[in-house]
């Protein structure tokens, strides 16, 4: 199995400049090789493949000396990321065609470890072509796990993170399902689940709304290229990872109290991007994190042995009576919030009664 640490690191200047110019090469070798493959099938209808494009980066290192000073094998993924990229828009066109990289995306790179030429030691991390860089090591890594990668990044703000992924043998034993839960997806409260409770989710990003506009406000009206621009950008930048490491800090405390209390948890299988579209609540829902918090919930039941069970979206959740199995027309209105069955004349709450129907069907389907 494999598993990623994310660490912050501080490079000195001189480590700074060398991780900008292989953020810009690896950048160029995917927008070259690209287009390259691009005008190959246009002009030839020939594929121009990884092994292809790999041979060709040798002559190109030498026509380009400057790609020379960076680390080879980080040149390498990228044409790796590039036919990946390709691999999954033939698999499912849904992907999308792969996109050029503009120098205003995320600045990232991935080297891989050969003849252990990357080294994670006390307080520091060994990169190639890059030296030995302080790392902040906030938790230590057992002597087992094998170093296979290390992908470093740089946030809009001037962060540095090295993402090192390891390799370990883990023999996961599997958990006997006798403890279930469903959630039902809220937007204001993140869930309510079939106990009837919820984590009143704080809304980091609409706590923050106005002091967001108010600084962004104040970058508008500065001149480009200025240095006042570029304090405000950070400042603006700074804001935003603020409120994204409050929201992903919530969402890994509560996935973590669920997988270590249930043994199998039930929710529905939505599409957050469609429904931020549809319903016109891109900012309610990209605050919420639901998507981010059921990734982090799927790995942390996975690695307990647990499971994770995601019914059908069409599943009728909320109009079933979960007592006698009554469906209710009525409460397509999403105004609806409390209705009493006419069968049983059980009175339900709208989201407690969904999550307990999505725990039933969620607990047939992991039994079946």
């Amino acid at each position: 199995m494999n598993k990623a640490y994310k660490f912050r690191i501080y490079p000195n200047e001189e480590q700074k400049i060398m991780f900008s110019k292989t953020f810009g090469c690896t950048r160029m070798i995917y927008n070259y090789y690209l287009e390259k493959r691009i005008k190959s099938y246009e002009e030839e209808k020939i594929t121009f493949g990884y092994t292809k494009c790999a041979n060709d980066l040798t002559w190109l290192k030498k026509e380009k000396e400057f790609l020379q000073d960076v680390d080879s094998i980080s040149l390498q993924q990228a044409l790796r990321h590039l036919d990946t990229a390709f691999q999954n828009f033939f698999r499912d066109k849904k992907v999308g065609f792969p996109k050029f990289k503009s120098r205003k995306n995320k600045k990232s790179y991935t080297t891989v470890c050969v003849n252990n030429n990357i080294k994670l030691e006390s307080g520091t991390v060994t990169l190639p072509k890059i030296g030995k860089i302080k790392v902040k090591q906030h938790r230590n890594i057992p002597a087992d796990y094998i170093l296979k990668s290390v992908t470093v990044s740089q946030t809009p703000s001037g962060k540095y993170y090295a993402s090192i992924l390891f390799e370990y043998e883990n023999q996961v034993l599997q958990t006997e399902l006798q403890k279930f839960l469903g959630l039902d997806f809220s937007m204001h409260e993140l869930y309510v689940d079939s106990n009837g409770n919820c984590p009143e989710f704080p809304r980091y990003y609409r706590l923050s709304e106005k002091k967001l506009k108010k600084e962004q406000r104040k970058l508008s009206k500065m001149v480009k290229g200025s240095r006042n621009r570029e304090k405000q950008r950070i400042r603006v930048s700074e804001l935003h990872e603020k409120v994204a490491n409050q929201r992903k800090d919530f969402l890994h405390k509560q996935s973590r109290q669920i997988a270590d209390i249930y043994d199998c948890v039930c929710i529905e299988n939505l599409n957050m991007q469609a429904m931020a579209q549809s319903l016109n609540f891109g900012k309610s829902v990209s605050d919420n994190g639901w998507g981010m918090f059921t990734a982090f919930l799927k790995y942390k039941l996975e690695d307990l042995g647990k499971r994770l069970v995601k019914i059908d979206k069409f599943f009728a959740s909320s109009q079933l009576c979960n007592v006698c199995g009554y469906q209710n027309s009525e409460t397509k209105d999403l105004s609806v919030r409390e209705w009493t069955c006419p069968c049983c004349q059980t009175h339900h709450n709208r989201d407690v009664n969904a999550a307990v129907n999505i725990r039933n069907e969620g607990m047939r389907i992991a039994l079946a």
